[in-house]
């Protein structure tokens, strides 16, 4: 699975945002930076890998899925805003699943490199925030396809949750 074809729906439904909602003019990047955040830690609880202290599972994968492409809609917004987006080679790499303290490595690495991209908004740190988030998604054990799929399907309850005045 290559990027190209969600890079496009992204900045298509990030220019409808903005002209919506008389956004056009303003600077969102650090907005975005925040959402991702926000959206990595809905993630990041819905798989519990860091609740070392309870015994209550993770969120079914279908959940999980969706909370994963939640954050793929701002890791692509992100690349778009700094210009990084014309690399059409970006693809999803699949991997072996993991769980626990593996987990757990997995998404404290992605905070670190989107910091790093906040902070220094370089092609180099956007690539690796960028390999750091598709290789969670791996190691949830999703497939390329399914979170492609995942994406098309959020993308157009995005677009309904606008004509709605979400």
């Amino acid at each position: 699975m290559t990027f190209t074809r969600l890079f496009e729906m992204q900045k298509a439904l990030d220019r409808h945002i903005e002209q919506s909602k008389g956004l056009a003019d303003e600077d969102l990047l650090d907005r975005k930076f925040l959402a991702f955040h926000v959206e990595l830690g809905e993630l990041a609880n819905e798989t519990r890998c860091f609740k070392f202290w309870s015994s209550k599972p993770p969120s079914p994968q279908e959940v999980i899925l969706e909370e994963y492409v939640d954050g793929v809609h701002f890791l692509m917004s992100i690349g778009i805003e700094l210009g990084f987006d014309d690399d059409t080679g970006r693809t999803y790499r699949q991997a072996e699943s993991e769980s626990g303290e593996a987990l757990a490595d997995r998404f404290n690495s992605v905070i670190q490199a989107v910091e790093s991209v906040r902070q220094t908004r370089t092609r180099e740190a956007y690539t690796r925030f960028f390999d750091s988030y598709t290789a969670l998604g791996s190691a949830l054990g999703f497939s390329g396809e399914e979170v492609e799929n995942a994406y098309l399907k959020k993308n157009e309850v995005n677009y309904e949750r606008q004509r709605k005045g979400y």
